[in-house]
Order: structure tokens, then C-alpha cells, then sequence
């Protein structure tokens, strides 16, 4: 798949603020400060259609962009940001919660890790709510630049033990840096819509 266009639709913390045209969702998660924007903005081939943050939780609506005038980009609210409050977390939780459920024009998740760490509790936690509700799942690596190449097996090993991932789990080391891995995330975006 190669996208020729992008642009940023809509934001709402409701599924009736999103389109209602049925065209086919693709749903991307991570923690706060897991680098979503950078890396929805190196996969639309764009600077800086995803508003970029120093501080961590910036994202705080669903967020719609249109790519290729024929599927939306869905940026959910990042989680794990300890500088948000409780009552604030909660809302962002049902509202990904109520998008996952309820939205059938959803297709697949991309839940994204720090390539760096281990995943967090929050990741695991996001990982058995998506397969519960069988969403069909791919597991993204971000800042794979940061990562020594002699350390990049056992970072995948501790990814897939941390979270669980089956055989039939997908995982894509990125980079928004150098733009590693983008084509193999595009191509998971494709096989969705055959």
C-alpha cells in the first residue's frame, strides 16, 4: 500500500463525533509517551499532521485522518501518563473502551511499545482487552533507532514474553527516525482490506 494523501479529519471522545461514512478503521494505541505521533506523521509520510508533544498525554480525543480518500487513521488517547488525573484516565478508558466495542468499522489495532523497555503493565492490560474482543492486532515497536543492533533479538523475545503474543501475533520493529518497518506495517493495513 502507498499513500498518496492524508488529512486530519475530525476529533471527538464519542463514536457519534466519527464519520458515518462505514469506510474501514484502523485504530493506533500506546502508552503517552510511546512516540504515537511521530509515528502515525512517518507513516503518512507527513511532519506533522499528529500534533507532536515534549509533554507526554497531549492526545486527549479520538482523533480521524482520512488516508487515500478510501480509510481513516484512528488515534486514541495515550494511557499511562502519570501526570494525568484519575478521573481524567477513566474517561480516556471508556472512551477507547466504547470505540473497540461498539465501532464495527473497525478493522485492526495497532498497539504500540517502547522497543526500549519491556512492556508496561498498561500494554499487557490493553493486549488482553483487544484479544478479548478479538480484534484482529499487530504489535508495533517504536524507537528502534535507540536500540543497540546487538540487543534488538532480546528485545523482541522480551516484547513477545512480556505480552503474551502467540505464534499468530504480529510484531514490527519501527523507527520513526529512519522510517524502518513502515512498508511491513503498511501491508498489514492492506491485507485488512482484501
Amino acid at each position: 500500500m502507498k499513500i498518496n494523501e492524508s488529512e486530519f479529519i475530525t476529533s471527538g471522545t464519542k463514536n457519534q463525533h466519527l464519520p458515518t461514512d462505514s469506510l474501514p478503521e484502523f485504530m493506533f494505541c500506546g502508552r503517552s509517551n510511546v512516540g504515537k505521533s511521530s509515528f502515525i506523521n512517518a507513516l503518512l509520510g507527513r511532519k506533522s499532521i499528529a500534533r507532536v508533544s515534549q509533554r507526554p498525554g497531549k492526545t486527549q480525543t479520538l482523533n480521524v485522518y482520512m488516508v487515500n480518500k478510501k480509510i481513516y487513521f484512528i488515534d486514541v488517547p495515550g494511557y499511562g501518563y502519570a501526570a494525568v488525573s484519575k478521573k481524567i484516565k477513566e474517561e480516556f478508558g471508556q472512551m477507547i473502551e466504547e470505540y473497540v466495542i461498539n465501532r464495527k468499522e473497525l478493522k485492526k489495532a495497532f498497539l504500540l511499545v517502547d522497543f526500549r523497555h519491556a512492556p508496561s503493565k498498561d500494554d499487557k492490560l490493553m493486549y488482553d482487552f483487544l484479544k478479548y474482543y478479538h480484534i484482529p492486532l499487530v504489535v508495533i515497536a517504536t524507537k528502534q533507532d535507540k536500540v543497540k543492533r546487538s540487543i534488538h533479538d532480546k528485545q523482541k523475545k522480551l516484547i513477545k514474553q512480556t505480552l503474551g503474543l502467540t505464534k499468530e501475533d504480529v510484531l514490527i520493529v519501527t523507527s520513526s527516525e529512519t522510517k524502518a518497518g513502515m512498508e511491513n506495517v503498511l501491508e498489514e493495513i492492506e491485507k485488512s482490506l482484501i
